[in-house]
């Protein structure tokens, strides 16, 4: 990303970033991210998510659709992410709104999933209460057996958003807290930026 003369797009730069976070950092969980969602009471709240995948479209993430942050994005479908990598001095912002994937989008990407992740999604009631973990044990054991041998189907109430980019800020951290910010907006699918100070 050169913040002299940027592109007139974010796209490839932040396509370049993530590709370097997956390269350089050690992290088994190199392009985690934030995700906050505000709820019916305007509270927000912010939780850890994994990028699954990124293009011009948006930022692509999987959940329980029965899930707090899903019933939030019900109401109200403005998300934000934050991507931080310290060792690279790198932030990236992104605002959009949070809309479900396709039903073949989210069917592949579950049957990519390890079996164990699979059993998990179908056994968690996410974000509700739990008696003790061995009643989840139990419920992942149980669907083991059921399925053993076979696919495991994706739960109807599992599967993707991608959140658009409607706003998107990379930083690049200096010394001295000289950082480089480029703010870019959408406006209808044409780009614009503006360069803020650190």
């Amino acid at each position: 990303m050169n913040f002299n003369s940027p592109p007139t797009s974010p796209i490839a730069p932040l396509e370049g970033w993530f590709k370097e976070a997956q390269d350089a950092i050690s992290s088994p969980n190199p392009l985690s991210f934030a995700l906050t969602t505000v709820n019916v009471d305007g509270i927000p709240s912010s939780r850890m998510l994994l990028l699954k995948g990124f293009d011009a479209q948006g930022a692509v993430f999987f959940t329980n659709y029965t899930s707090d942050k899903a019933r939030e994005i019900e109401t109200n479908p403005n998300v934000s992410l934050l991507f931080h990598w310290d060792d690279m001095h790198r932030q990236i912002r992104i605002q959009g709104k949070a809309s479900k994937t396709s039903e073949e989008e989210s069917d592949a990407y579950f049957a990519s999933r390890a079996r164990l992740s699979q059993f998990g999604a179908w056994a968690s009631k996410q974000s509700q209460p739990l008696k003790s973990r061995s009643v989840l044990i139990a419920k992942v054991a149980a669907l083991s057996a059921k399925w053993v041998g076979r696919s495991v189907p994706r739960p109807d109430f599992w599967g993707g958003y991608r959140v658009s980019l409607n706003m998107v800020e990379l930083w690049q951290g200096h010394d001295g807290r000289l950082h480089d910010r480029i703010r870019y907006t959408n406006d209808g699918g044409v780009w614009s930026y503006q360069r803020l100070q650190p």
